[in-house]
């Protein structure tokens, strides 16, 4: 093993055997170079004074070399703020305005000890790099059976994890704290350790806990720890910020915290959502424990994976993002795009519970998010995805035999109940034989 990836893991293991204990096979061999190109670059940057010829840009006039076709539609932008490569950590400032937001946002941060965000592409990248520093052939990966199809790919397929699902809803029609704790506990016979996702607001459901959920949820995650279980909690909080009723406002990540010894969280987040910049693919991993040493060393690793396989985000994603936090009218633009989709997902629930499609479904509580789920009572979810698609040019995802995801947040308010009455029509065509 290299000396460097070594000096990490006694640096994690001295200041928590947990934390050590929770890395993957591959966990504990990755490290960040500190010598070789980066490293020698960024000392060049500092002190060549008279020529830099390190890093693989190429310069014009003291700017970094670009074309015409591309800069004169950027203009508002420097180029030195586009075309470099970005640091595999990300833009410092957009790090540090990250990390302000943060706080902000989620109250129980406040005198909390946590790492420093680093840069992803987007949140599948960031819960790669949970899945490569974490997952071992084998190690469970606890989430609710209602969840993003991704992660068996990530998890599974990619680091042959073990997934292990339970019932997202409980018969209240609540979060399930009671069958997440079972499956937490059933690990003490498979090595002790596990990774539990927790993504709110949830895809496909578009359900976000209440407080006396969310305490349920912790207590859960305590008791698990307590009876020896060692977990990393990732949650995915893709759609953050989404918040349409009675629900939690912030992440479960501040929580979490020095929860339990036991206990190590990672936050995933990223503008892909809360800022609506889908394309733009600007994530972040933000390391938890509550041991500043285990953060520093575990963010090391993770420049690691980054500088193996993307080397890098892009630049001008994050000069954007950049640009939108410091904006002064950001917080006021995002709020009408919020408040936009908080009008249709009430219409959307006005219209399901008219009386009118009764017999052909129910759908799961929902209450944030872009989504939300219908459950069928009569006709097969792939069937009737399949045959509104073809016989009405309307699109859903058919998620197992029952349920059929529908995206609210791509209708406008007018376009919802011309929706579900196609549906409908054609729950009624297929109970009648029709393909």
């Amino acid at each position: 093993m290299n000396p460097q990836a070594t000096q990490l893991n006694d640096k994690i293991q001295s200041a928590s055997p947990v934390a050590y204990s929770l890395l993957s096979r591959l966990g504990q061999a990755m490290y960040m170079p500190k010598v070789g190109i980066l490293n020698q670059s960024a000392e060049a940057k500092k002190h060549a004074t008279t020529f830099n010829a390190t890093i693989g840009i190429a310069t014009e006039g003291g700017v970094p070399m670009h074309l015409s076709a591309i800069q004169d539609t950027l203009s508002d932008y420097n180029p030195s703020d586009l075309y470099p490569y970005a640091p595999p950590a990300g833009k410092p400032e957009l790090v540090k305005a990250w990390r302000e937001k943060m706080v902000k946002e989620n109250p129980s941060l406040a005198g909390k000890t946590f790492g420093t965000p680093i840069t992803t592409n987007a949140l599948t990248h960031g819960l790669s790099i949970v899945a490569d520093l974490f997952a071992d052939e084998g190690d469970a990966v606890i989430m609710p059976n209602k969840n993003w199809e991704n992660y068996e790919l990530t998890f599974g397929v990619r680091r042959g994890a073990r997934m292990v699902y339970f019932e997202l809803y409980n018969a209240a029609g609540k979060f399930n704290a009671e069958g997440m704790l079972e499956a937490i506990l059933a690990q003490k016979e498979h090595g002790g350790k596990a990774i539990v996702v927790l993504n709110f607001p949830n895809n496909p459901t578009g359900y976000t806990p209440t407080a006396e959920e969310a305490d349920s949820i912790i207590s859960a995650l305590k008791t698990g720890a307590e009876a020896g279980v060692r977990l990393v909690v990732a949650t995915d909080d893709a759609y953050f910020g989404l918040f349409f009723e009675d629900s939690i406002r912030e992440s479960l990540f501040g929580s979490l915290i020095g929860l339990h010894p036991n206990v190590l969280p990672v936050k995933v987040d990223g503008a892909t959502k809360e800022e609506f910049v889908w394309g733009f693919r600007v994530g972040f991993i933000t390391y938890g424990s509550d041991i500043a040493d285990v953060n520093e060393a575990l963010e090391q690793k993770t420049l690691g994976i980054i500088r193996a396989t993307i080397s890098s985000g892009s630049h001008p994603s994050q000069t954007f993002v950049l640009k939108a936090l410091t904006d002064p009218n950001f917080e006021k633009q995002r709020d009408e795009k919020i408040s936009i989709l908080k009008s249709r997902a009430n219409r959307t629930k006005q219209v399901l519970d008219s009386g009118k499609y009764g017999d052909a479904w129910d759908y799961y509580p929902f209450n944030s998010g872009y989504f939300m789920c219908l459950r069928l009572k009569t006709v097969d979810a792939e069937r009737l995805r399949s045959y509104a698609l073809q016989k009405f040019g309307v699109g859903t995802i058919a998620i197992g035999d029952t349920d059929l995801r529908v995206a609210f947040s791509c209708l406008e308010e007018h376009e919802i109940e011309k929706l579900f009455d196609l549906l409908y029509q054609g729950v009624k065509d297929l109970e009648r034989g029709a393909e």
